[in-house]
């Protein structure tokens, strides 16, 4: 199963948050799964870094390298008919990261594991 991995859930596995619900963290954790994280995650935890709502445990470079290659994580490029899903879609969700990872969960046909309940108003496939 392809899964694209929301901005929390990354975060919280890579970090062994126990906000990651179990079932979450099996999907992960399962190696048959194929686990994505999208730019706009990455790009997100930046934009936060930056205007000081979030801080990491080590240097932005290091740890991305780590949350995403140490991981065996697969990055999901960022294409233009994800964009263009995202210049379609209602306004159920107002966060911009959250409505390009819907719109390539959607456009790809794969699973966003994510806690948001407010992503199932877009008939993703949500799994947490």
């Amino acid at each position: 199963m392809r899964l694209l991995l929301d901005t929390h859930a990354w975060l919280w596995f890579v970090l062994g948050d126990a906000s990651l619900s179990q079932t979450a963290r099996s999907l992960i954790e399962d190696s048959s799964n194929e686990k994505l994280v999208s730019p706009a995650s990455y790009w997100e935890v930046a934009i936060k870094i930056g205007i000081g709502k979030y801080v990491l445990p080590q240097p932005y470079g290091d740890f991305v390298r780590h949350a995403i290659e140490g991981q065996s994580f697969v990055i999901l490029p960022v294409l233009t008919m994800h964009t263009a899903l995202v210049a379609t879609m209602p306004f159920h969700h107002r966060d911009p990261f959250d409505r390009l990872l819907v719109a390539q969960a959607l456009a790809e046909q794969i699973a966003i594991v994510s806690n948001d309940g407010i992503l199932d108003a877009y008939g993703v496939q949500r799994k947490w």
